[in-house]
């Protein structure tokens, strides 16, 4: 067992011994629906990961933990995931509570939570708190990013033909407004590690500022070598911002373990968050000199919270995020990443067996996790969506890009293993079609 995992496995254990310790602690476990899932995740928080991402009685109970419409598979928690029963309630209560007096209630009460939401997140990442800025979505975190640096006409951003379109779209504004230059790498699906890195180290110029790619993409699921990428690009003083749309909470890592100078990801994917929560990471010694989206105070200039700025905007959401943090907390994220890859292998490694399905995500657990794309030679992809819904109730999301297309294939840890067979059963029924 590698240092990591021993040690994430023993503040685990520590986790759910502490709160279970004391009567406080009982009182928060019984009547919030999470007694089983409590219990099962102590019983087999000494076992390894893999193991237990195969036990399938212990992920009924985190099953148990969802309220969800069965009627149909879910196979798109990419875009954004159903939240535990346990974070809905939280969430709810708190918009009921603003909403007996927003303007007192809200502000003074529900609002200054965040700050309990920004010490889990800057714990659960290895990072101080005053470098966490709580925002609505990945988007929004990233558009601080790219939009507060000062870029010349001639400086050059580069990115990759796949990261996300909102993304590009910033940087293509900064092209018509500033005569900034975009450069965009392409990169085979599935790539490697090596070959990622190389393809930005040839692409660099005198004129590269600036280094944007995604940890993960959400396109594929390749996961990308963030910390060699930044430790390149860092050593040529180039800034790097790192897309964590689909990263954070889907597999096990620490922002310490690269050093990059923003990461912007959503919480409302694989934290299980409620819609409307993400958070943004700007290294200490670049908040004072960034600008934010919507200007702040002046007093607040080396302050991480001048990027929360944004003027009238709920409170419950990132609220929730505490216990949503709770949550994952409970089950683990070597136990979660594990039980992700096992489901995503279960239906890939049988349709590569098809010569006519084609995976465009690689196995290498260190290259990806949860999500896989996946492709019916002959068959437009956009069709393959529409008949899985049609005929089966099945909700994936269809990609056609420029290089390539495929059907991207999100489950999470709700999904059950007779669904995830549902959907291979459908996919061999349309390759023989």
């Amino acid at each position: 067992m590698s240092k990591r995992t021993s040690t994430s496995a023993w503040n685990r254990r520590q986790f759910l011994k502490s709160a279970s310790a004391g009567a406080a602690g009982v009182a928060a476990i019984n009547g919030s629906g999470l007694e089983r899932l409590f219990a099962a995740s102590a019983e087999v928080a000494e076992r390894n990961p893999l193991e237990v991402a195969q036990d399938e009685a212990y992920w009924r109970t985190v099953q148990d933990a969802f309220t969800l419409d069965r009627t149909m598979v879910n196979l798109n928690n990419g875009g954004c995931s159903p939240a535990p029963r346990i974070v809905h309630e939280s969430f709810k209560r708190y918009l009921d509570h603003s909403n007996q007096a927003p303007s007192f209630y809200m502000w003074r009460e529900v609002e200054p939570g965040v700050e309990q939401a920004r010490r889990g997140l800057a714990m659960d990442t290895g990072v101080d708190p005053e470098t966490i800025a709580l925002t609505r979505n990945a988007s929004e975190s990233l558009q601080i990013a790219q939009l507060g640096l000062d870029l010349k006409p001639g400086d050059e951003i580069l990115t990759t033909t796949q990261d996300y379109g909102r993304m590009l779209q910033t940087y293509e504004q900064r092209v018509l407004r500033d005569g900034v230059k975009l450069t965009k790498i392409s990169f085979p699906v599935p790539a490697t590690s090596a070959d990622l890195v190389s393809r930005f180290e040839k692409a660099i110029t005198p004129q590269t500022k600036l280094i944007h790619f995604c940890h993960i993409t959400n396109l594929t699921g390749q996961i990308f070598p963030a910390k060699e990428i930044c430790a390149m690009a860092r050593a040529r003083g180039i800034t790097t911002i790192v897309d964590g749309a689909h990263a954070y909470s889907h597999f096990p890592f620490k922002l310490t373990d690269f050093d990059c100078d923003f990461y912007g990801t959503s919480l409302h994917k694989w934290l299980l968050a409620p819609i409307g929560a993400g958070f943004l990471y700007v290294r200490r010694d670049r908040i004072e000199k960034h600008w934010a989206l919507q200007p702040a105070n002046a007093s607040q200039a080396a302050n991480i919270r001048k990027f929360e700025e944004i003027g009238t905007h709920p409170a419950a959401n990132h609220n929730a995020v505490s216990e949503a943090l709770s949550f994952t907390r409970t089950i683990g994220m070597e136990q979660k990443a594990a039980r992700l890859r096992y489901l995503r292998d279960r239906w890939a490694r049988r349709l590569v067996e098809n010569p006519r399905i084609v995976l465009h995500t690689p196995f290498d657990p260190k290259l990806s996790c949860a999500i896989g794309t996946v492709q019916i030679k002959g068959i437009d992809t956009s069709e393959v969506g529409t008949k899985l819904w049609a005929d089966h109730r099945i909700f994936a999301t269809p990609i056609k890009h420029a290089e390539f297309e495929g059907l991207r294939v999100t489950p999470n840890i709700y999904t059950t293993i007779d669904e995830v067979d549902m959907f291979a059963d459908a996919m061999e029924k349309l390759a023989k079609g």
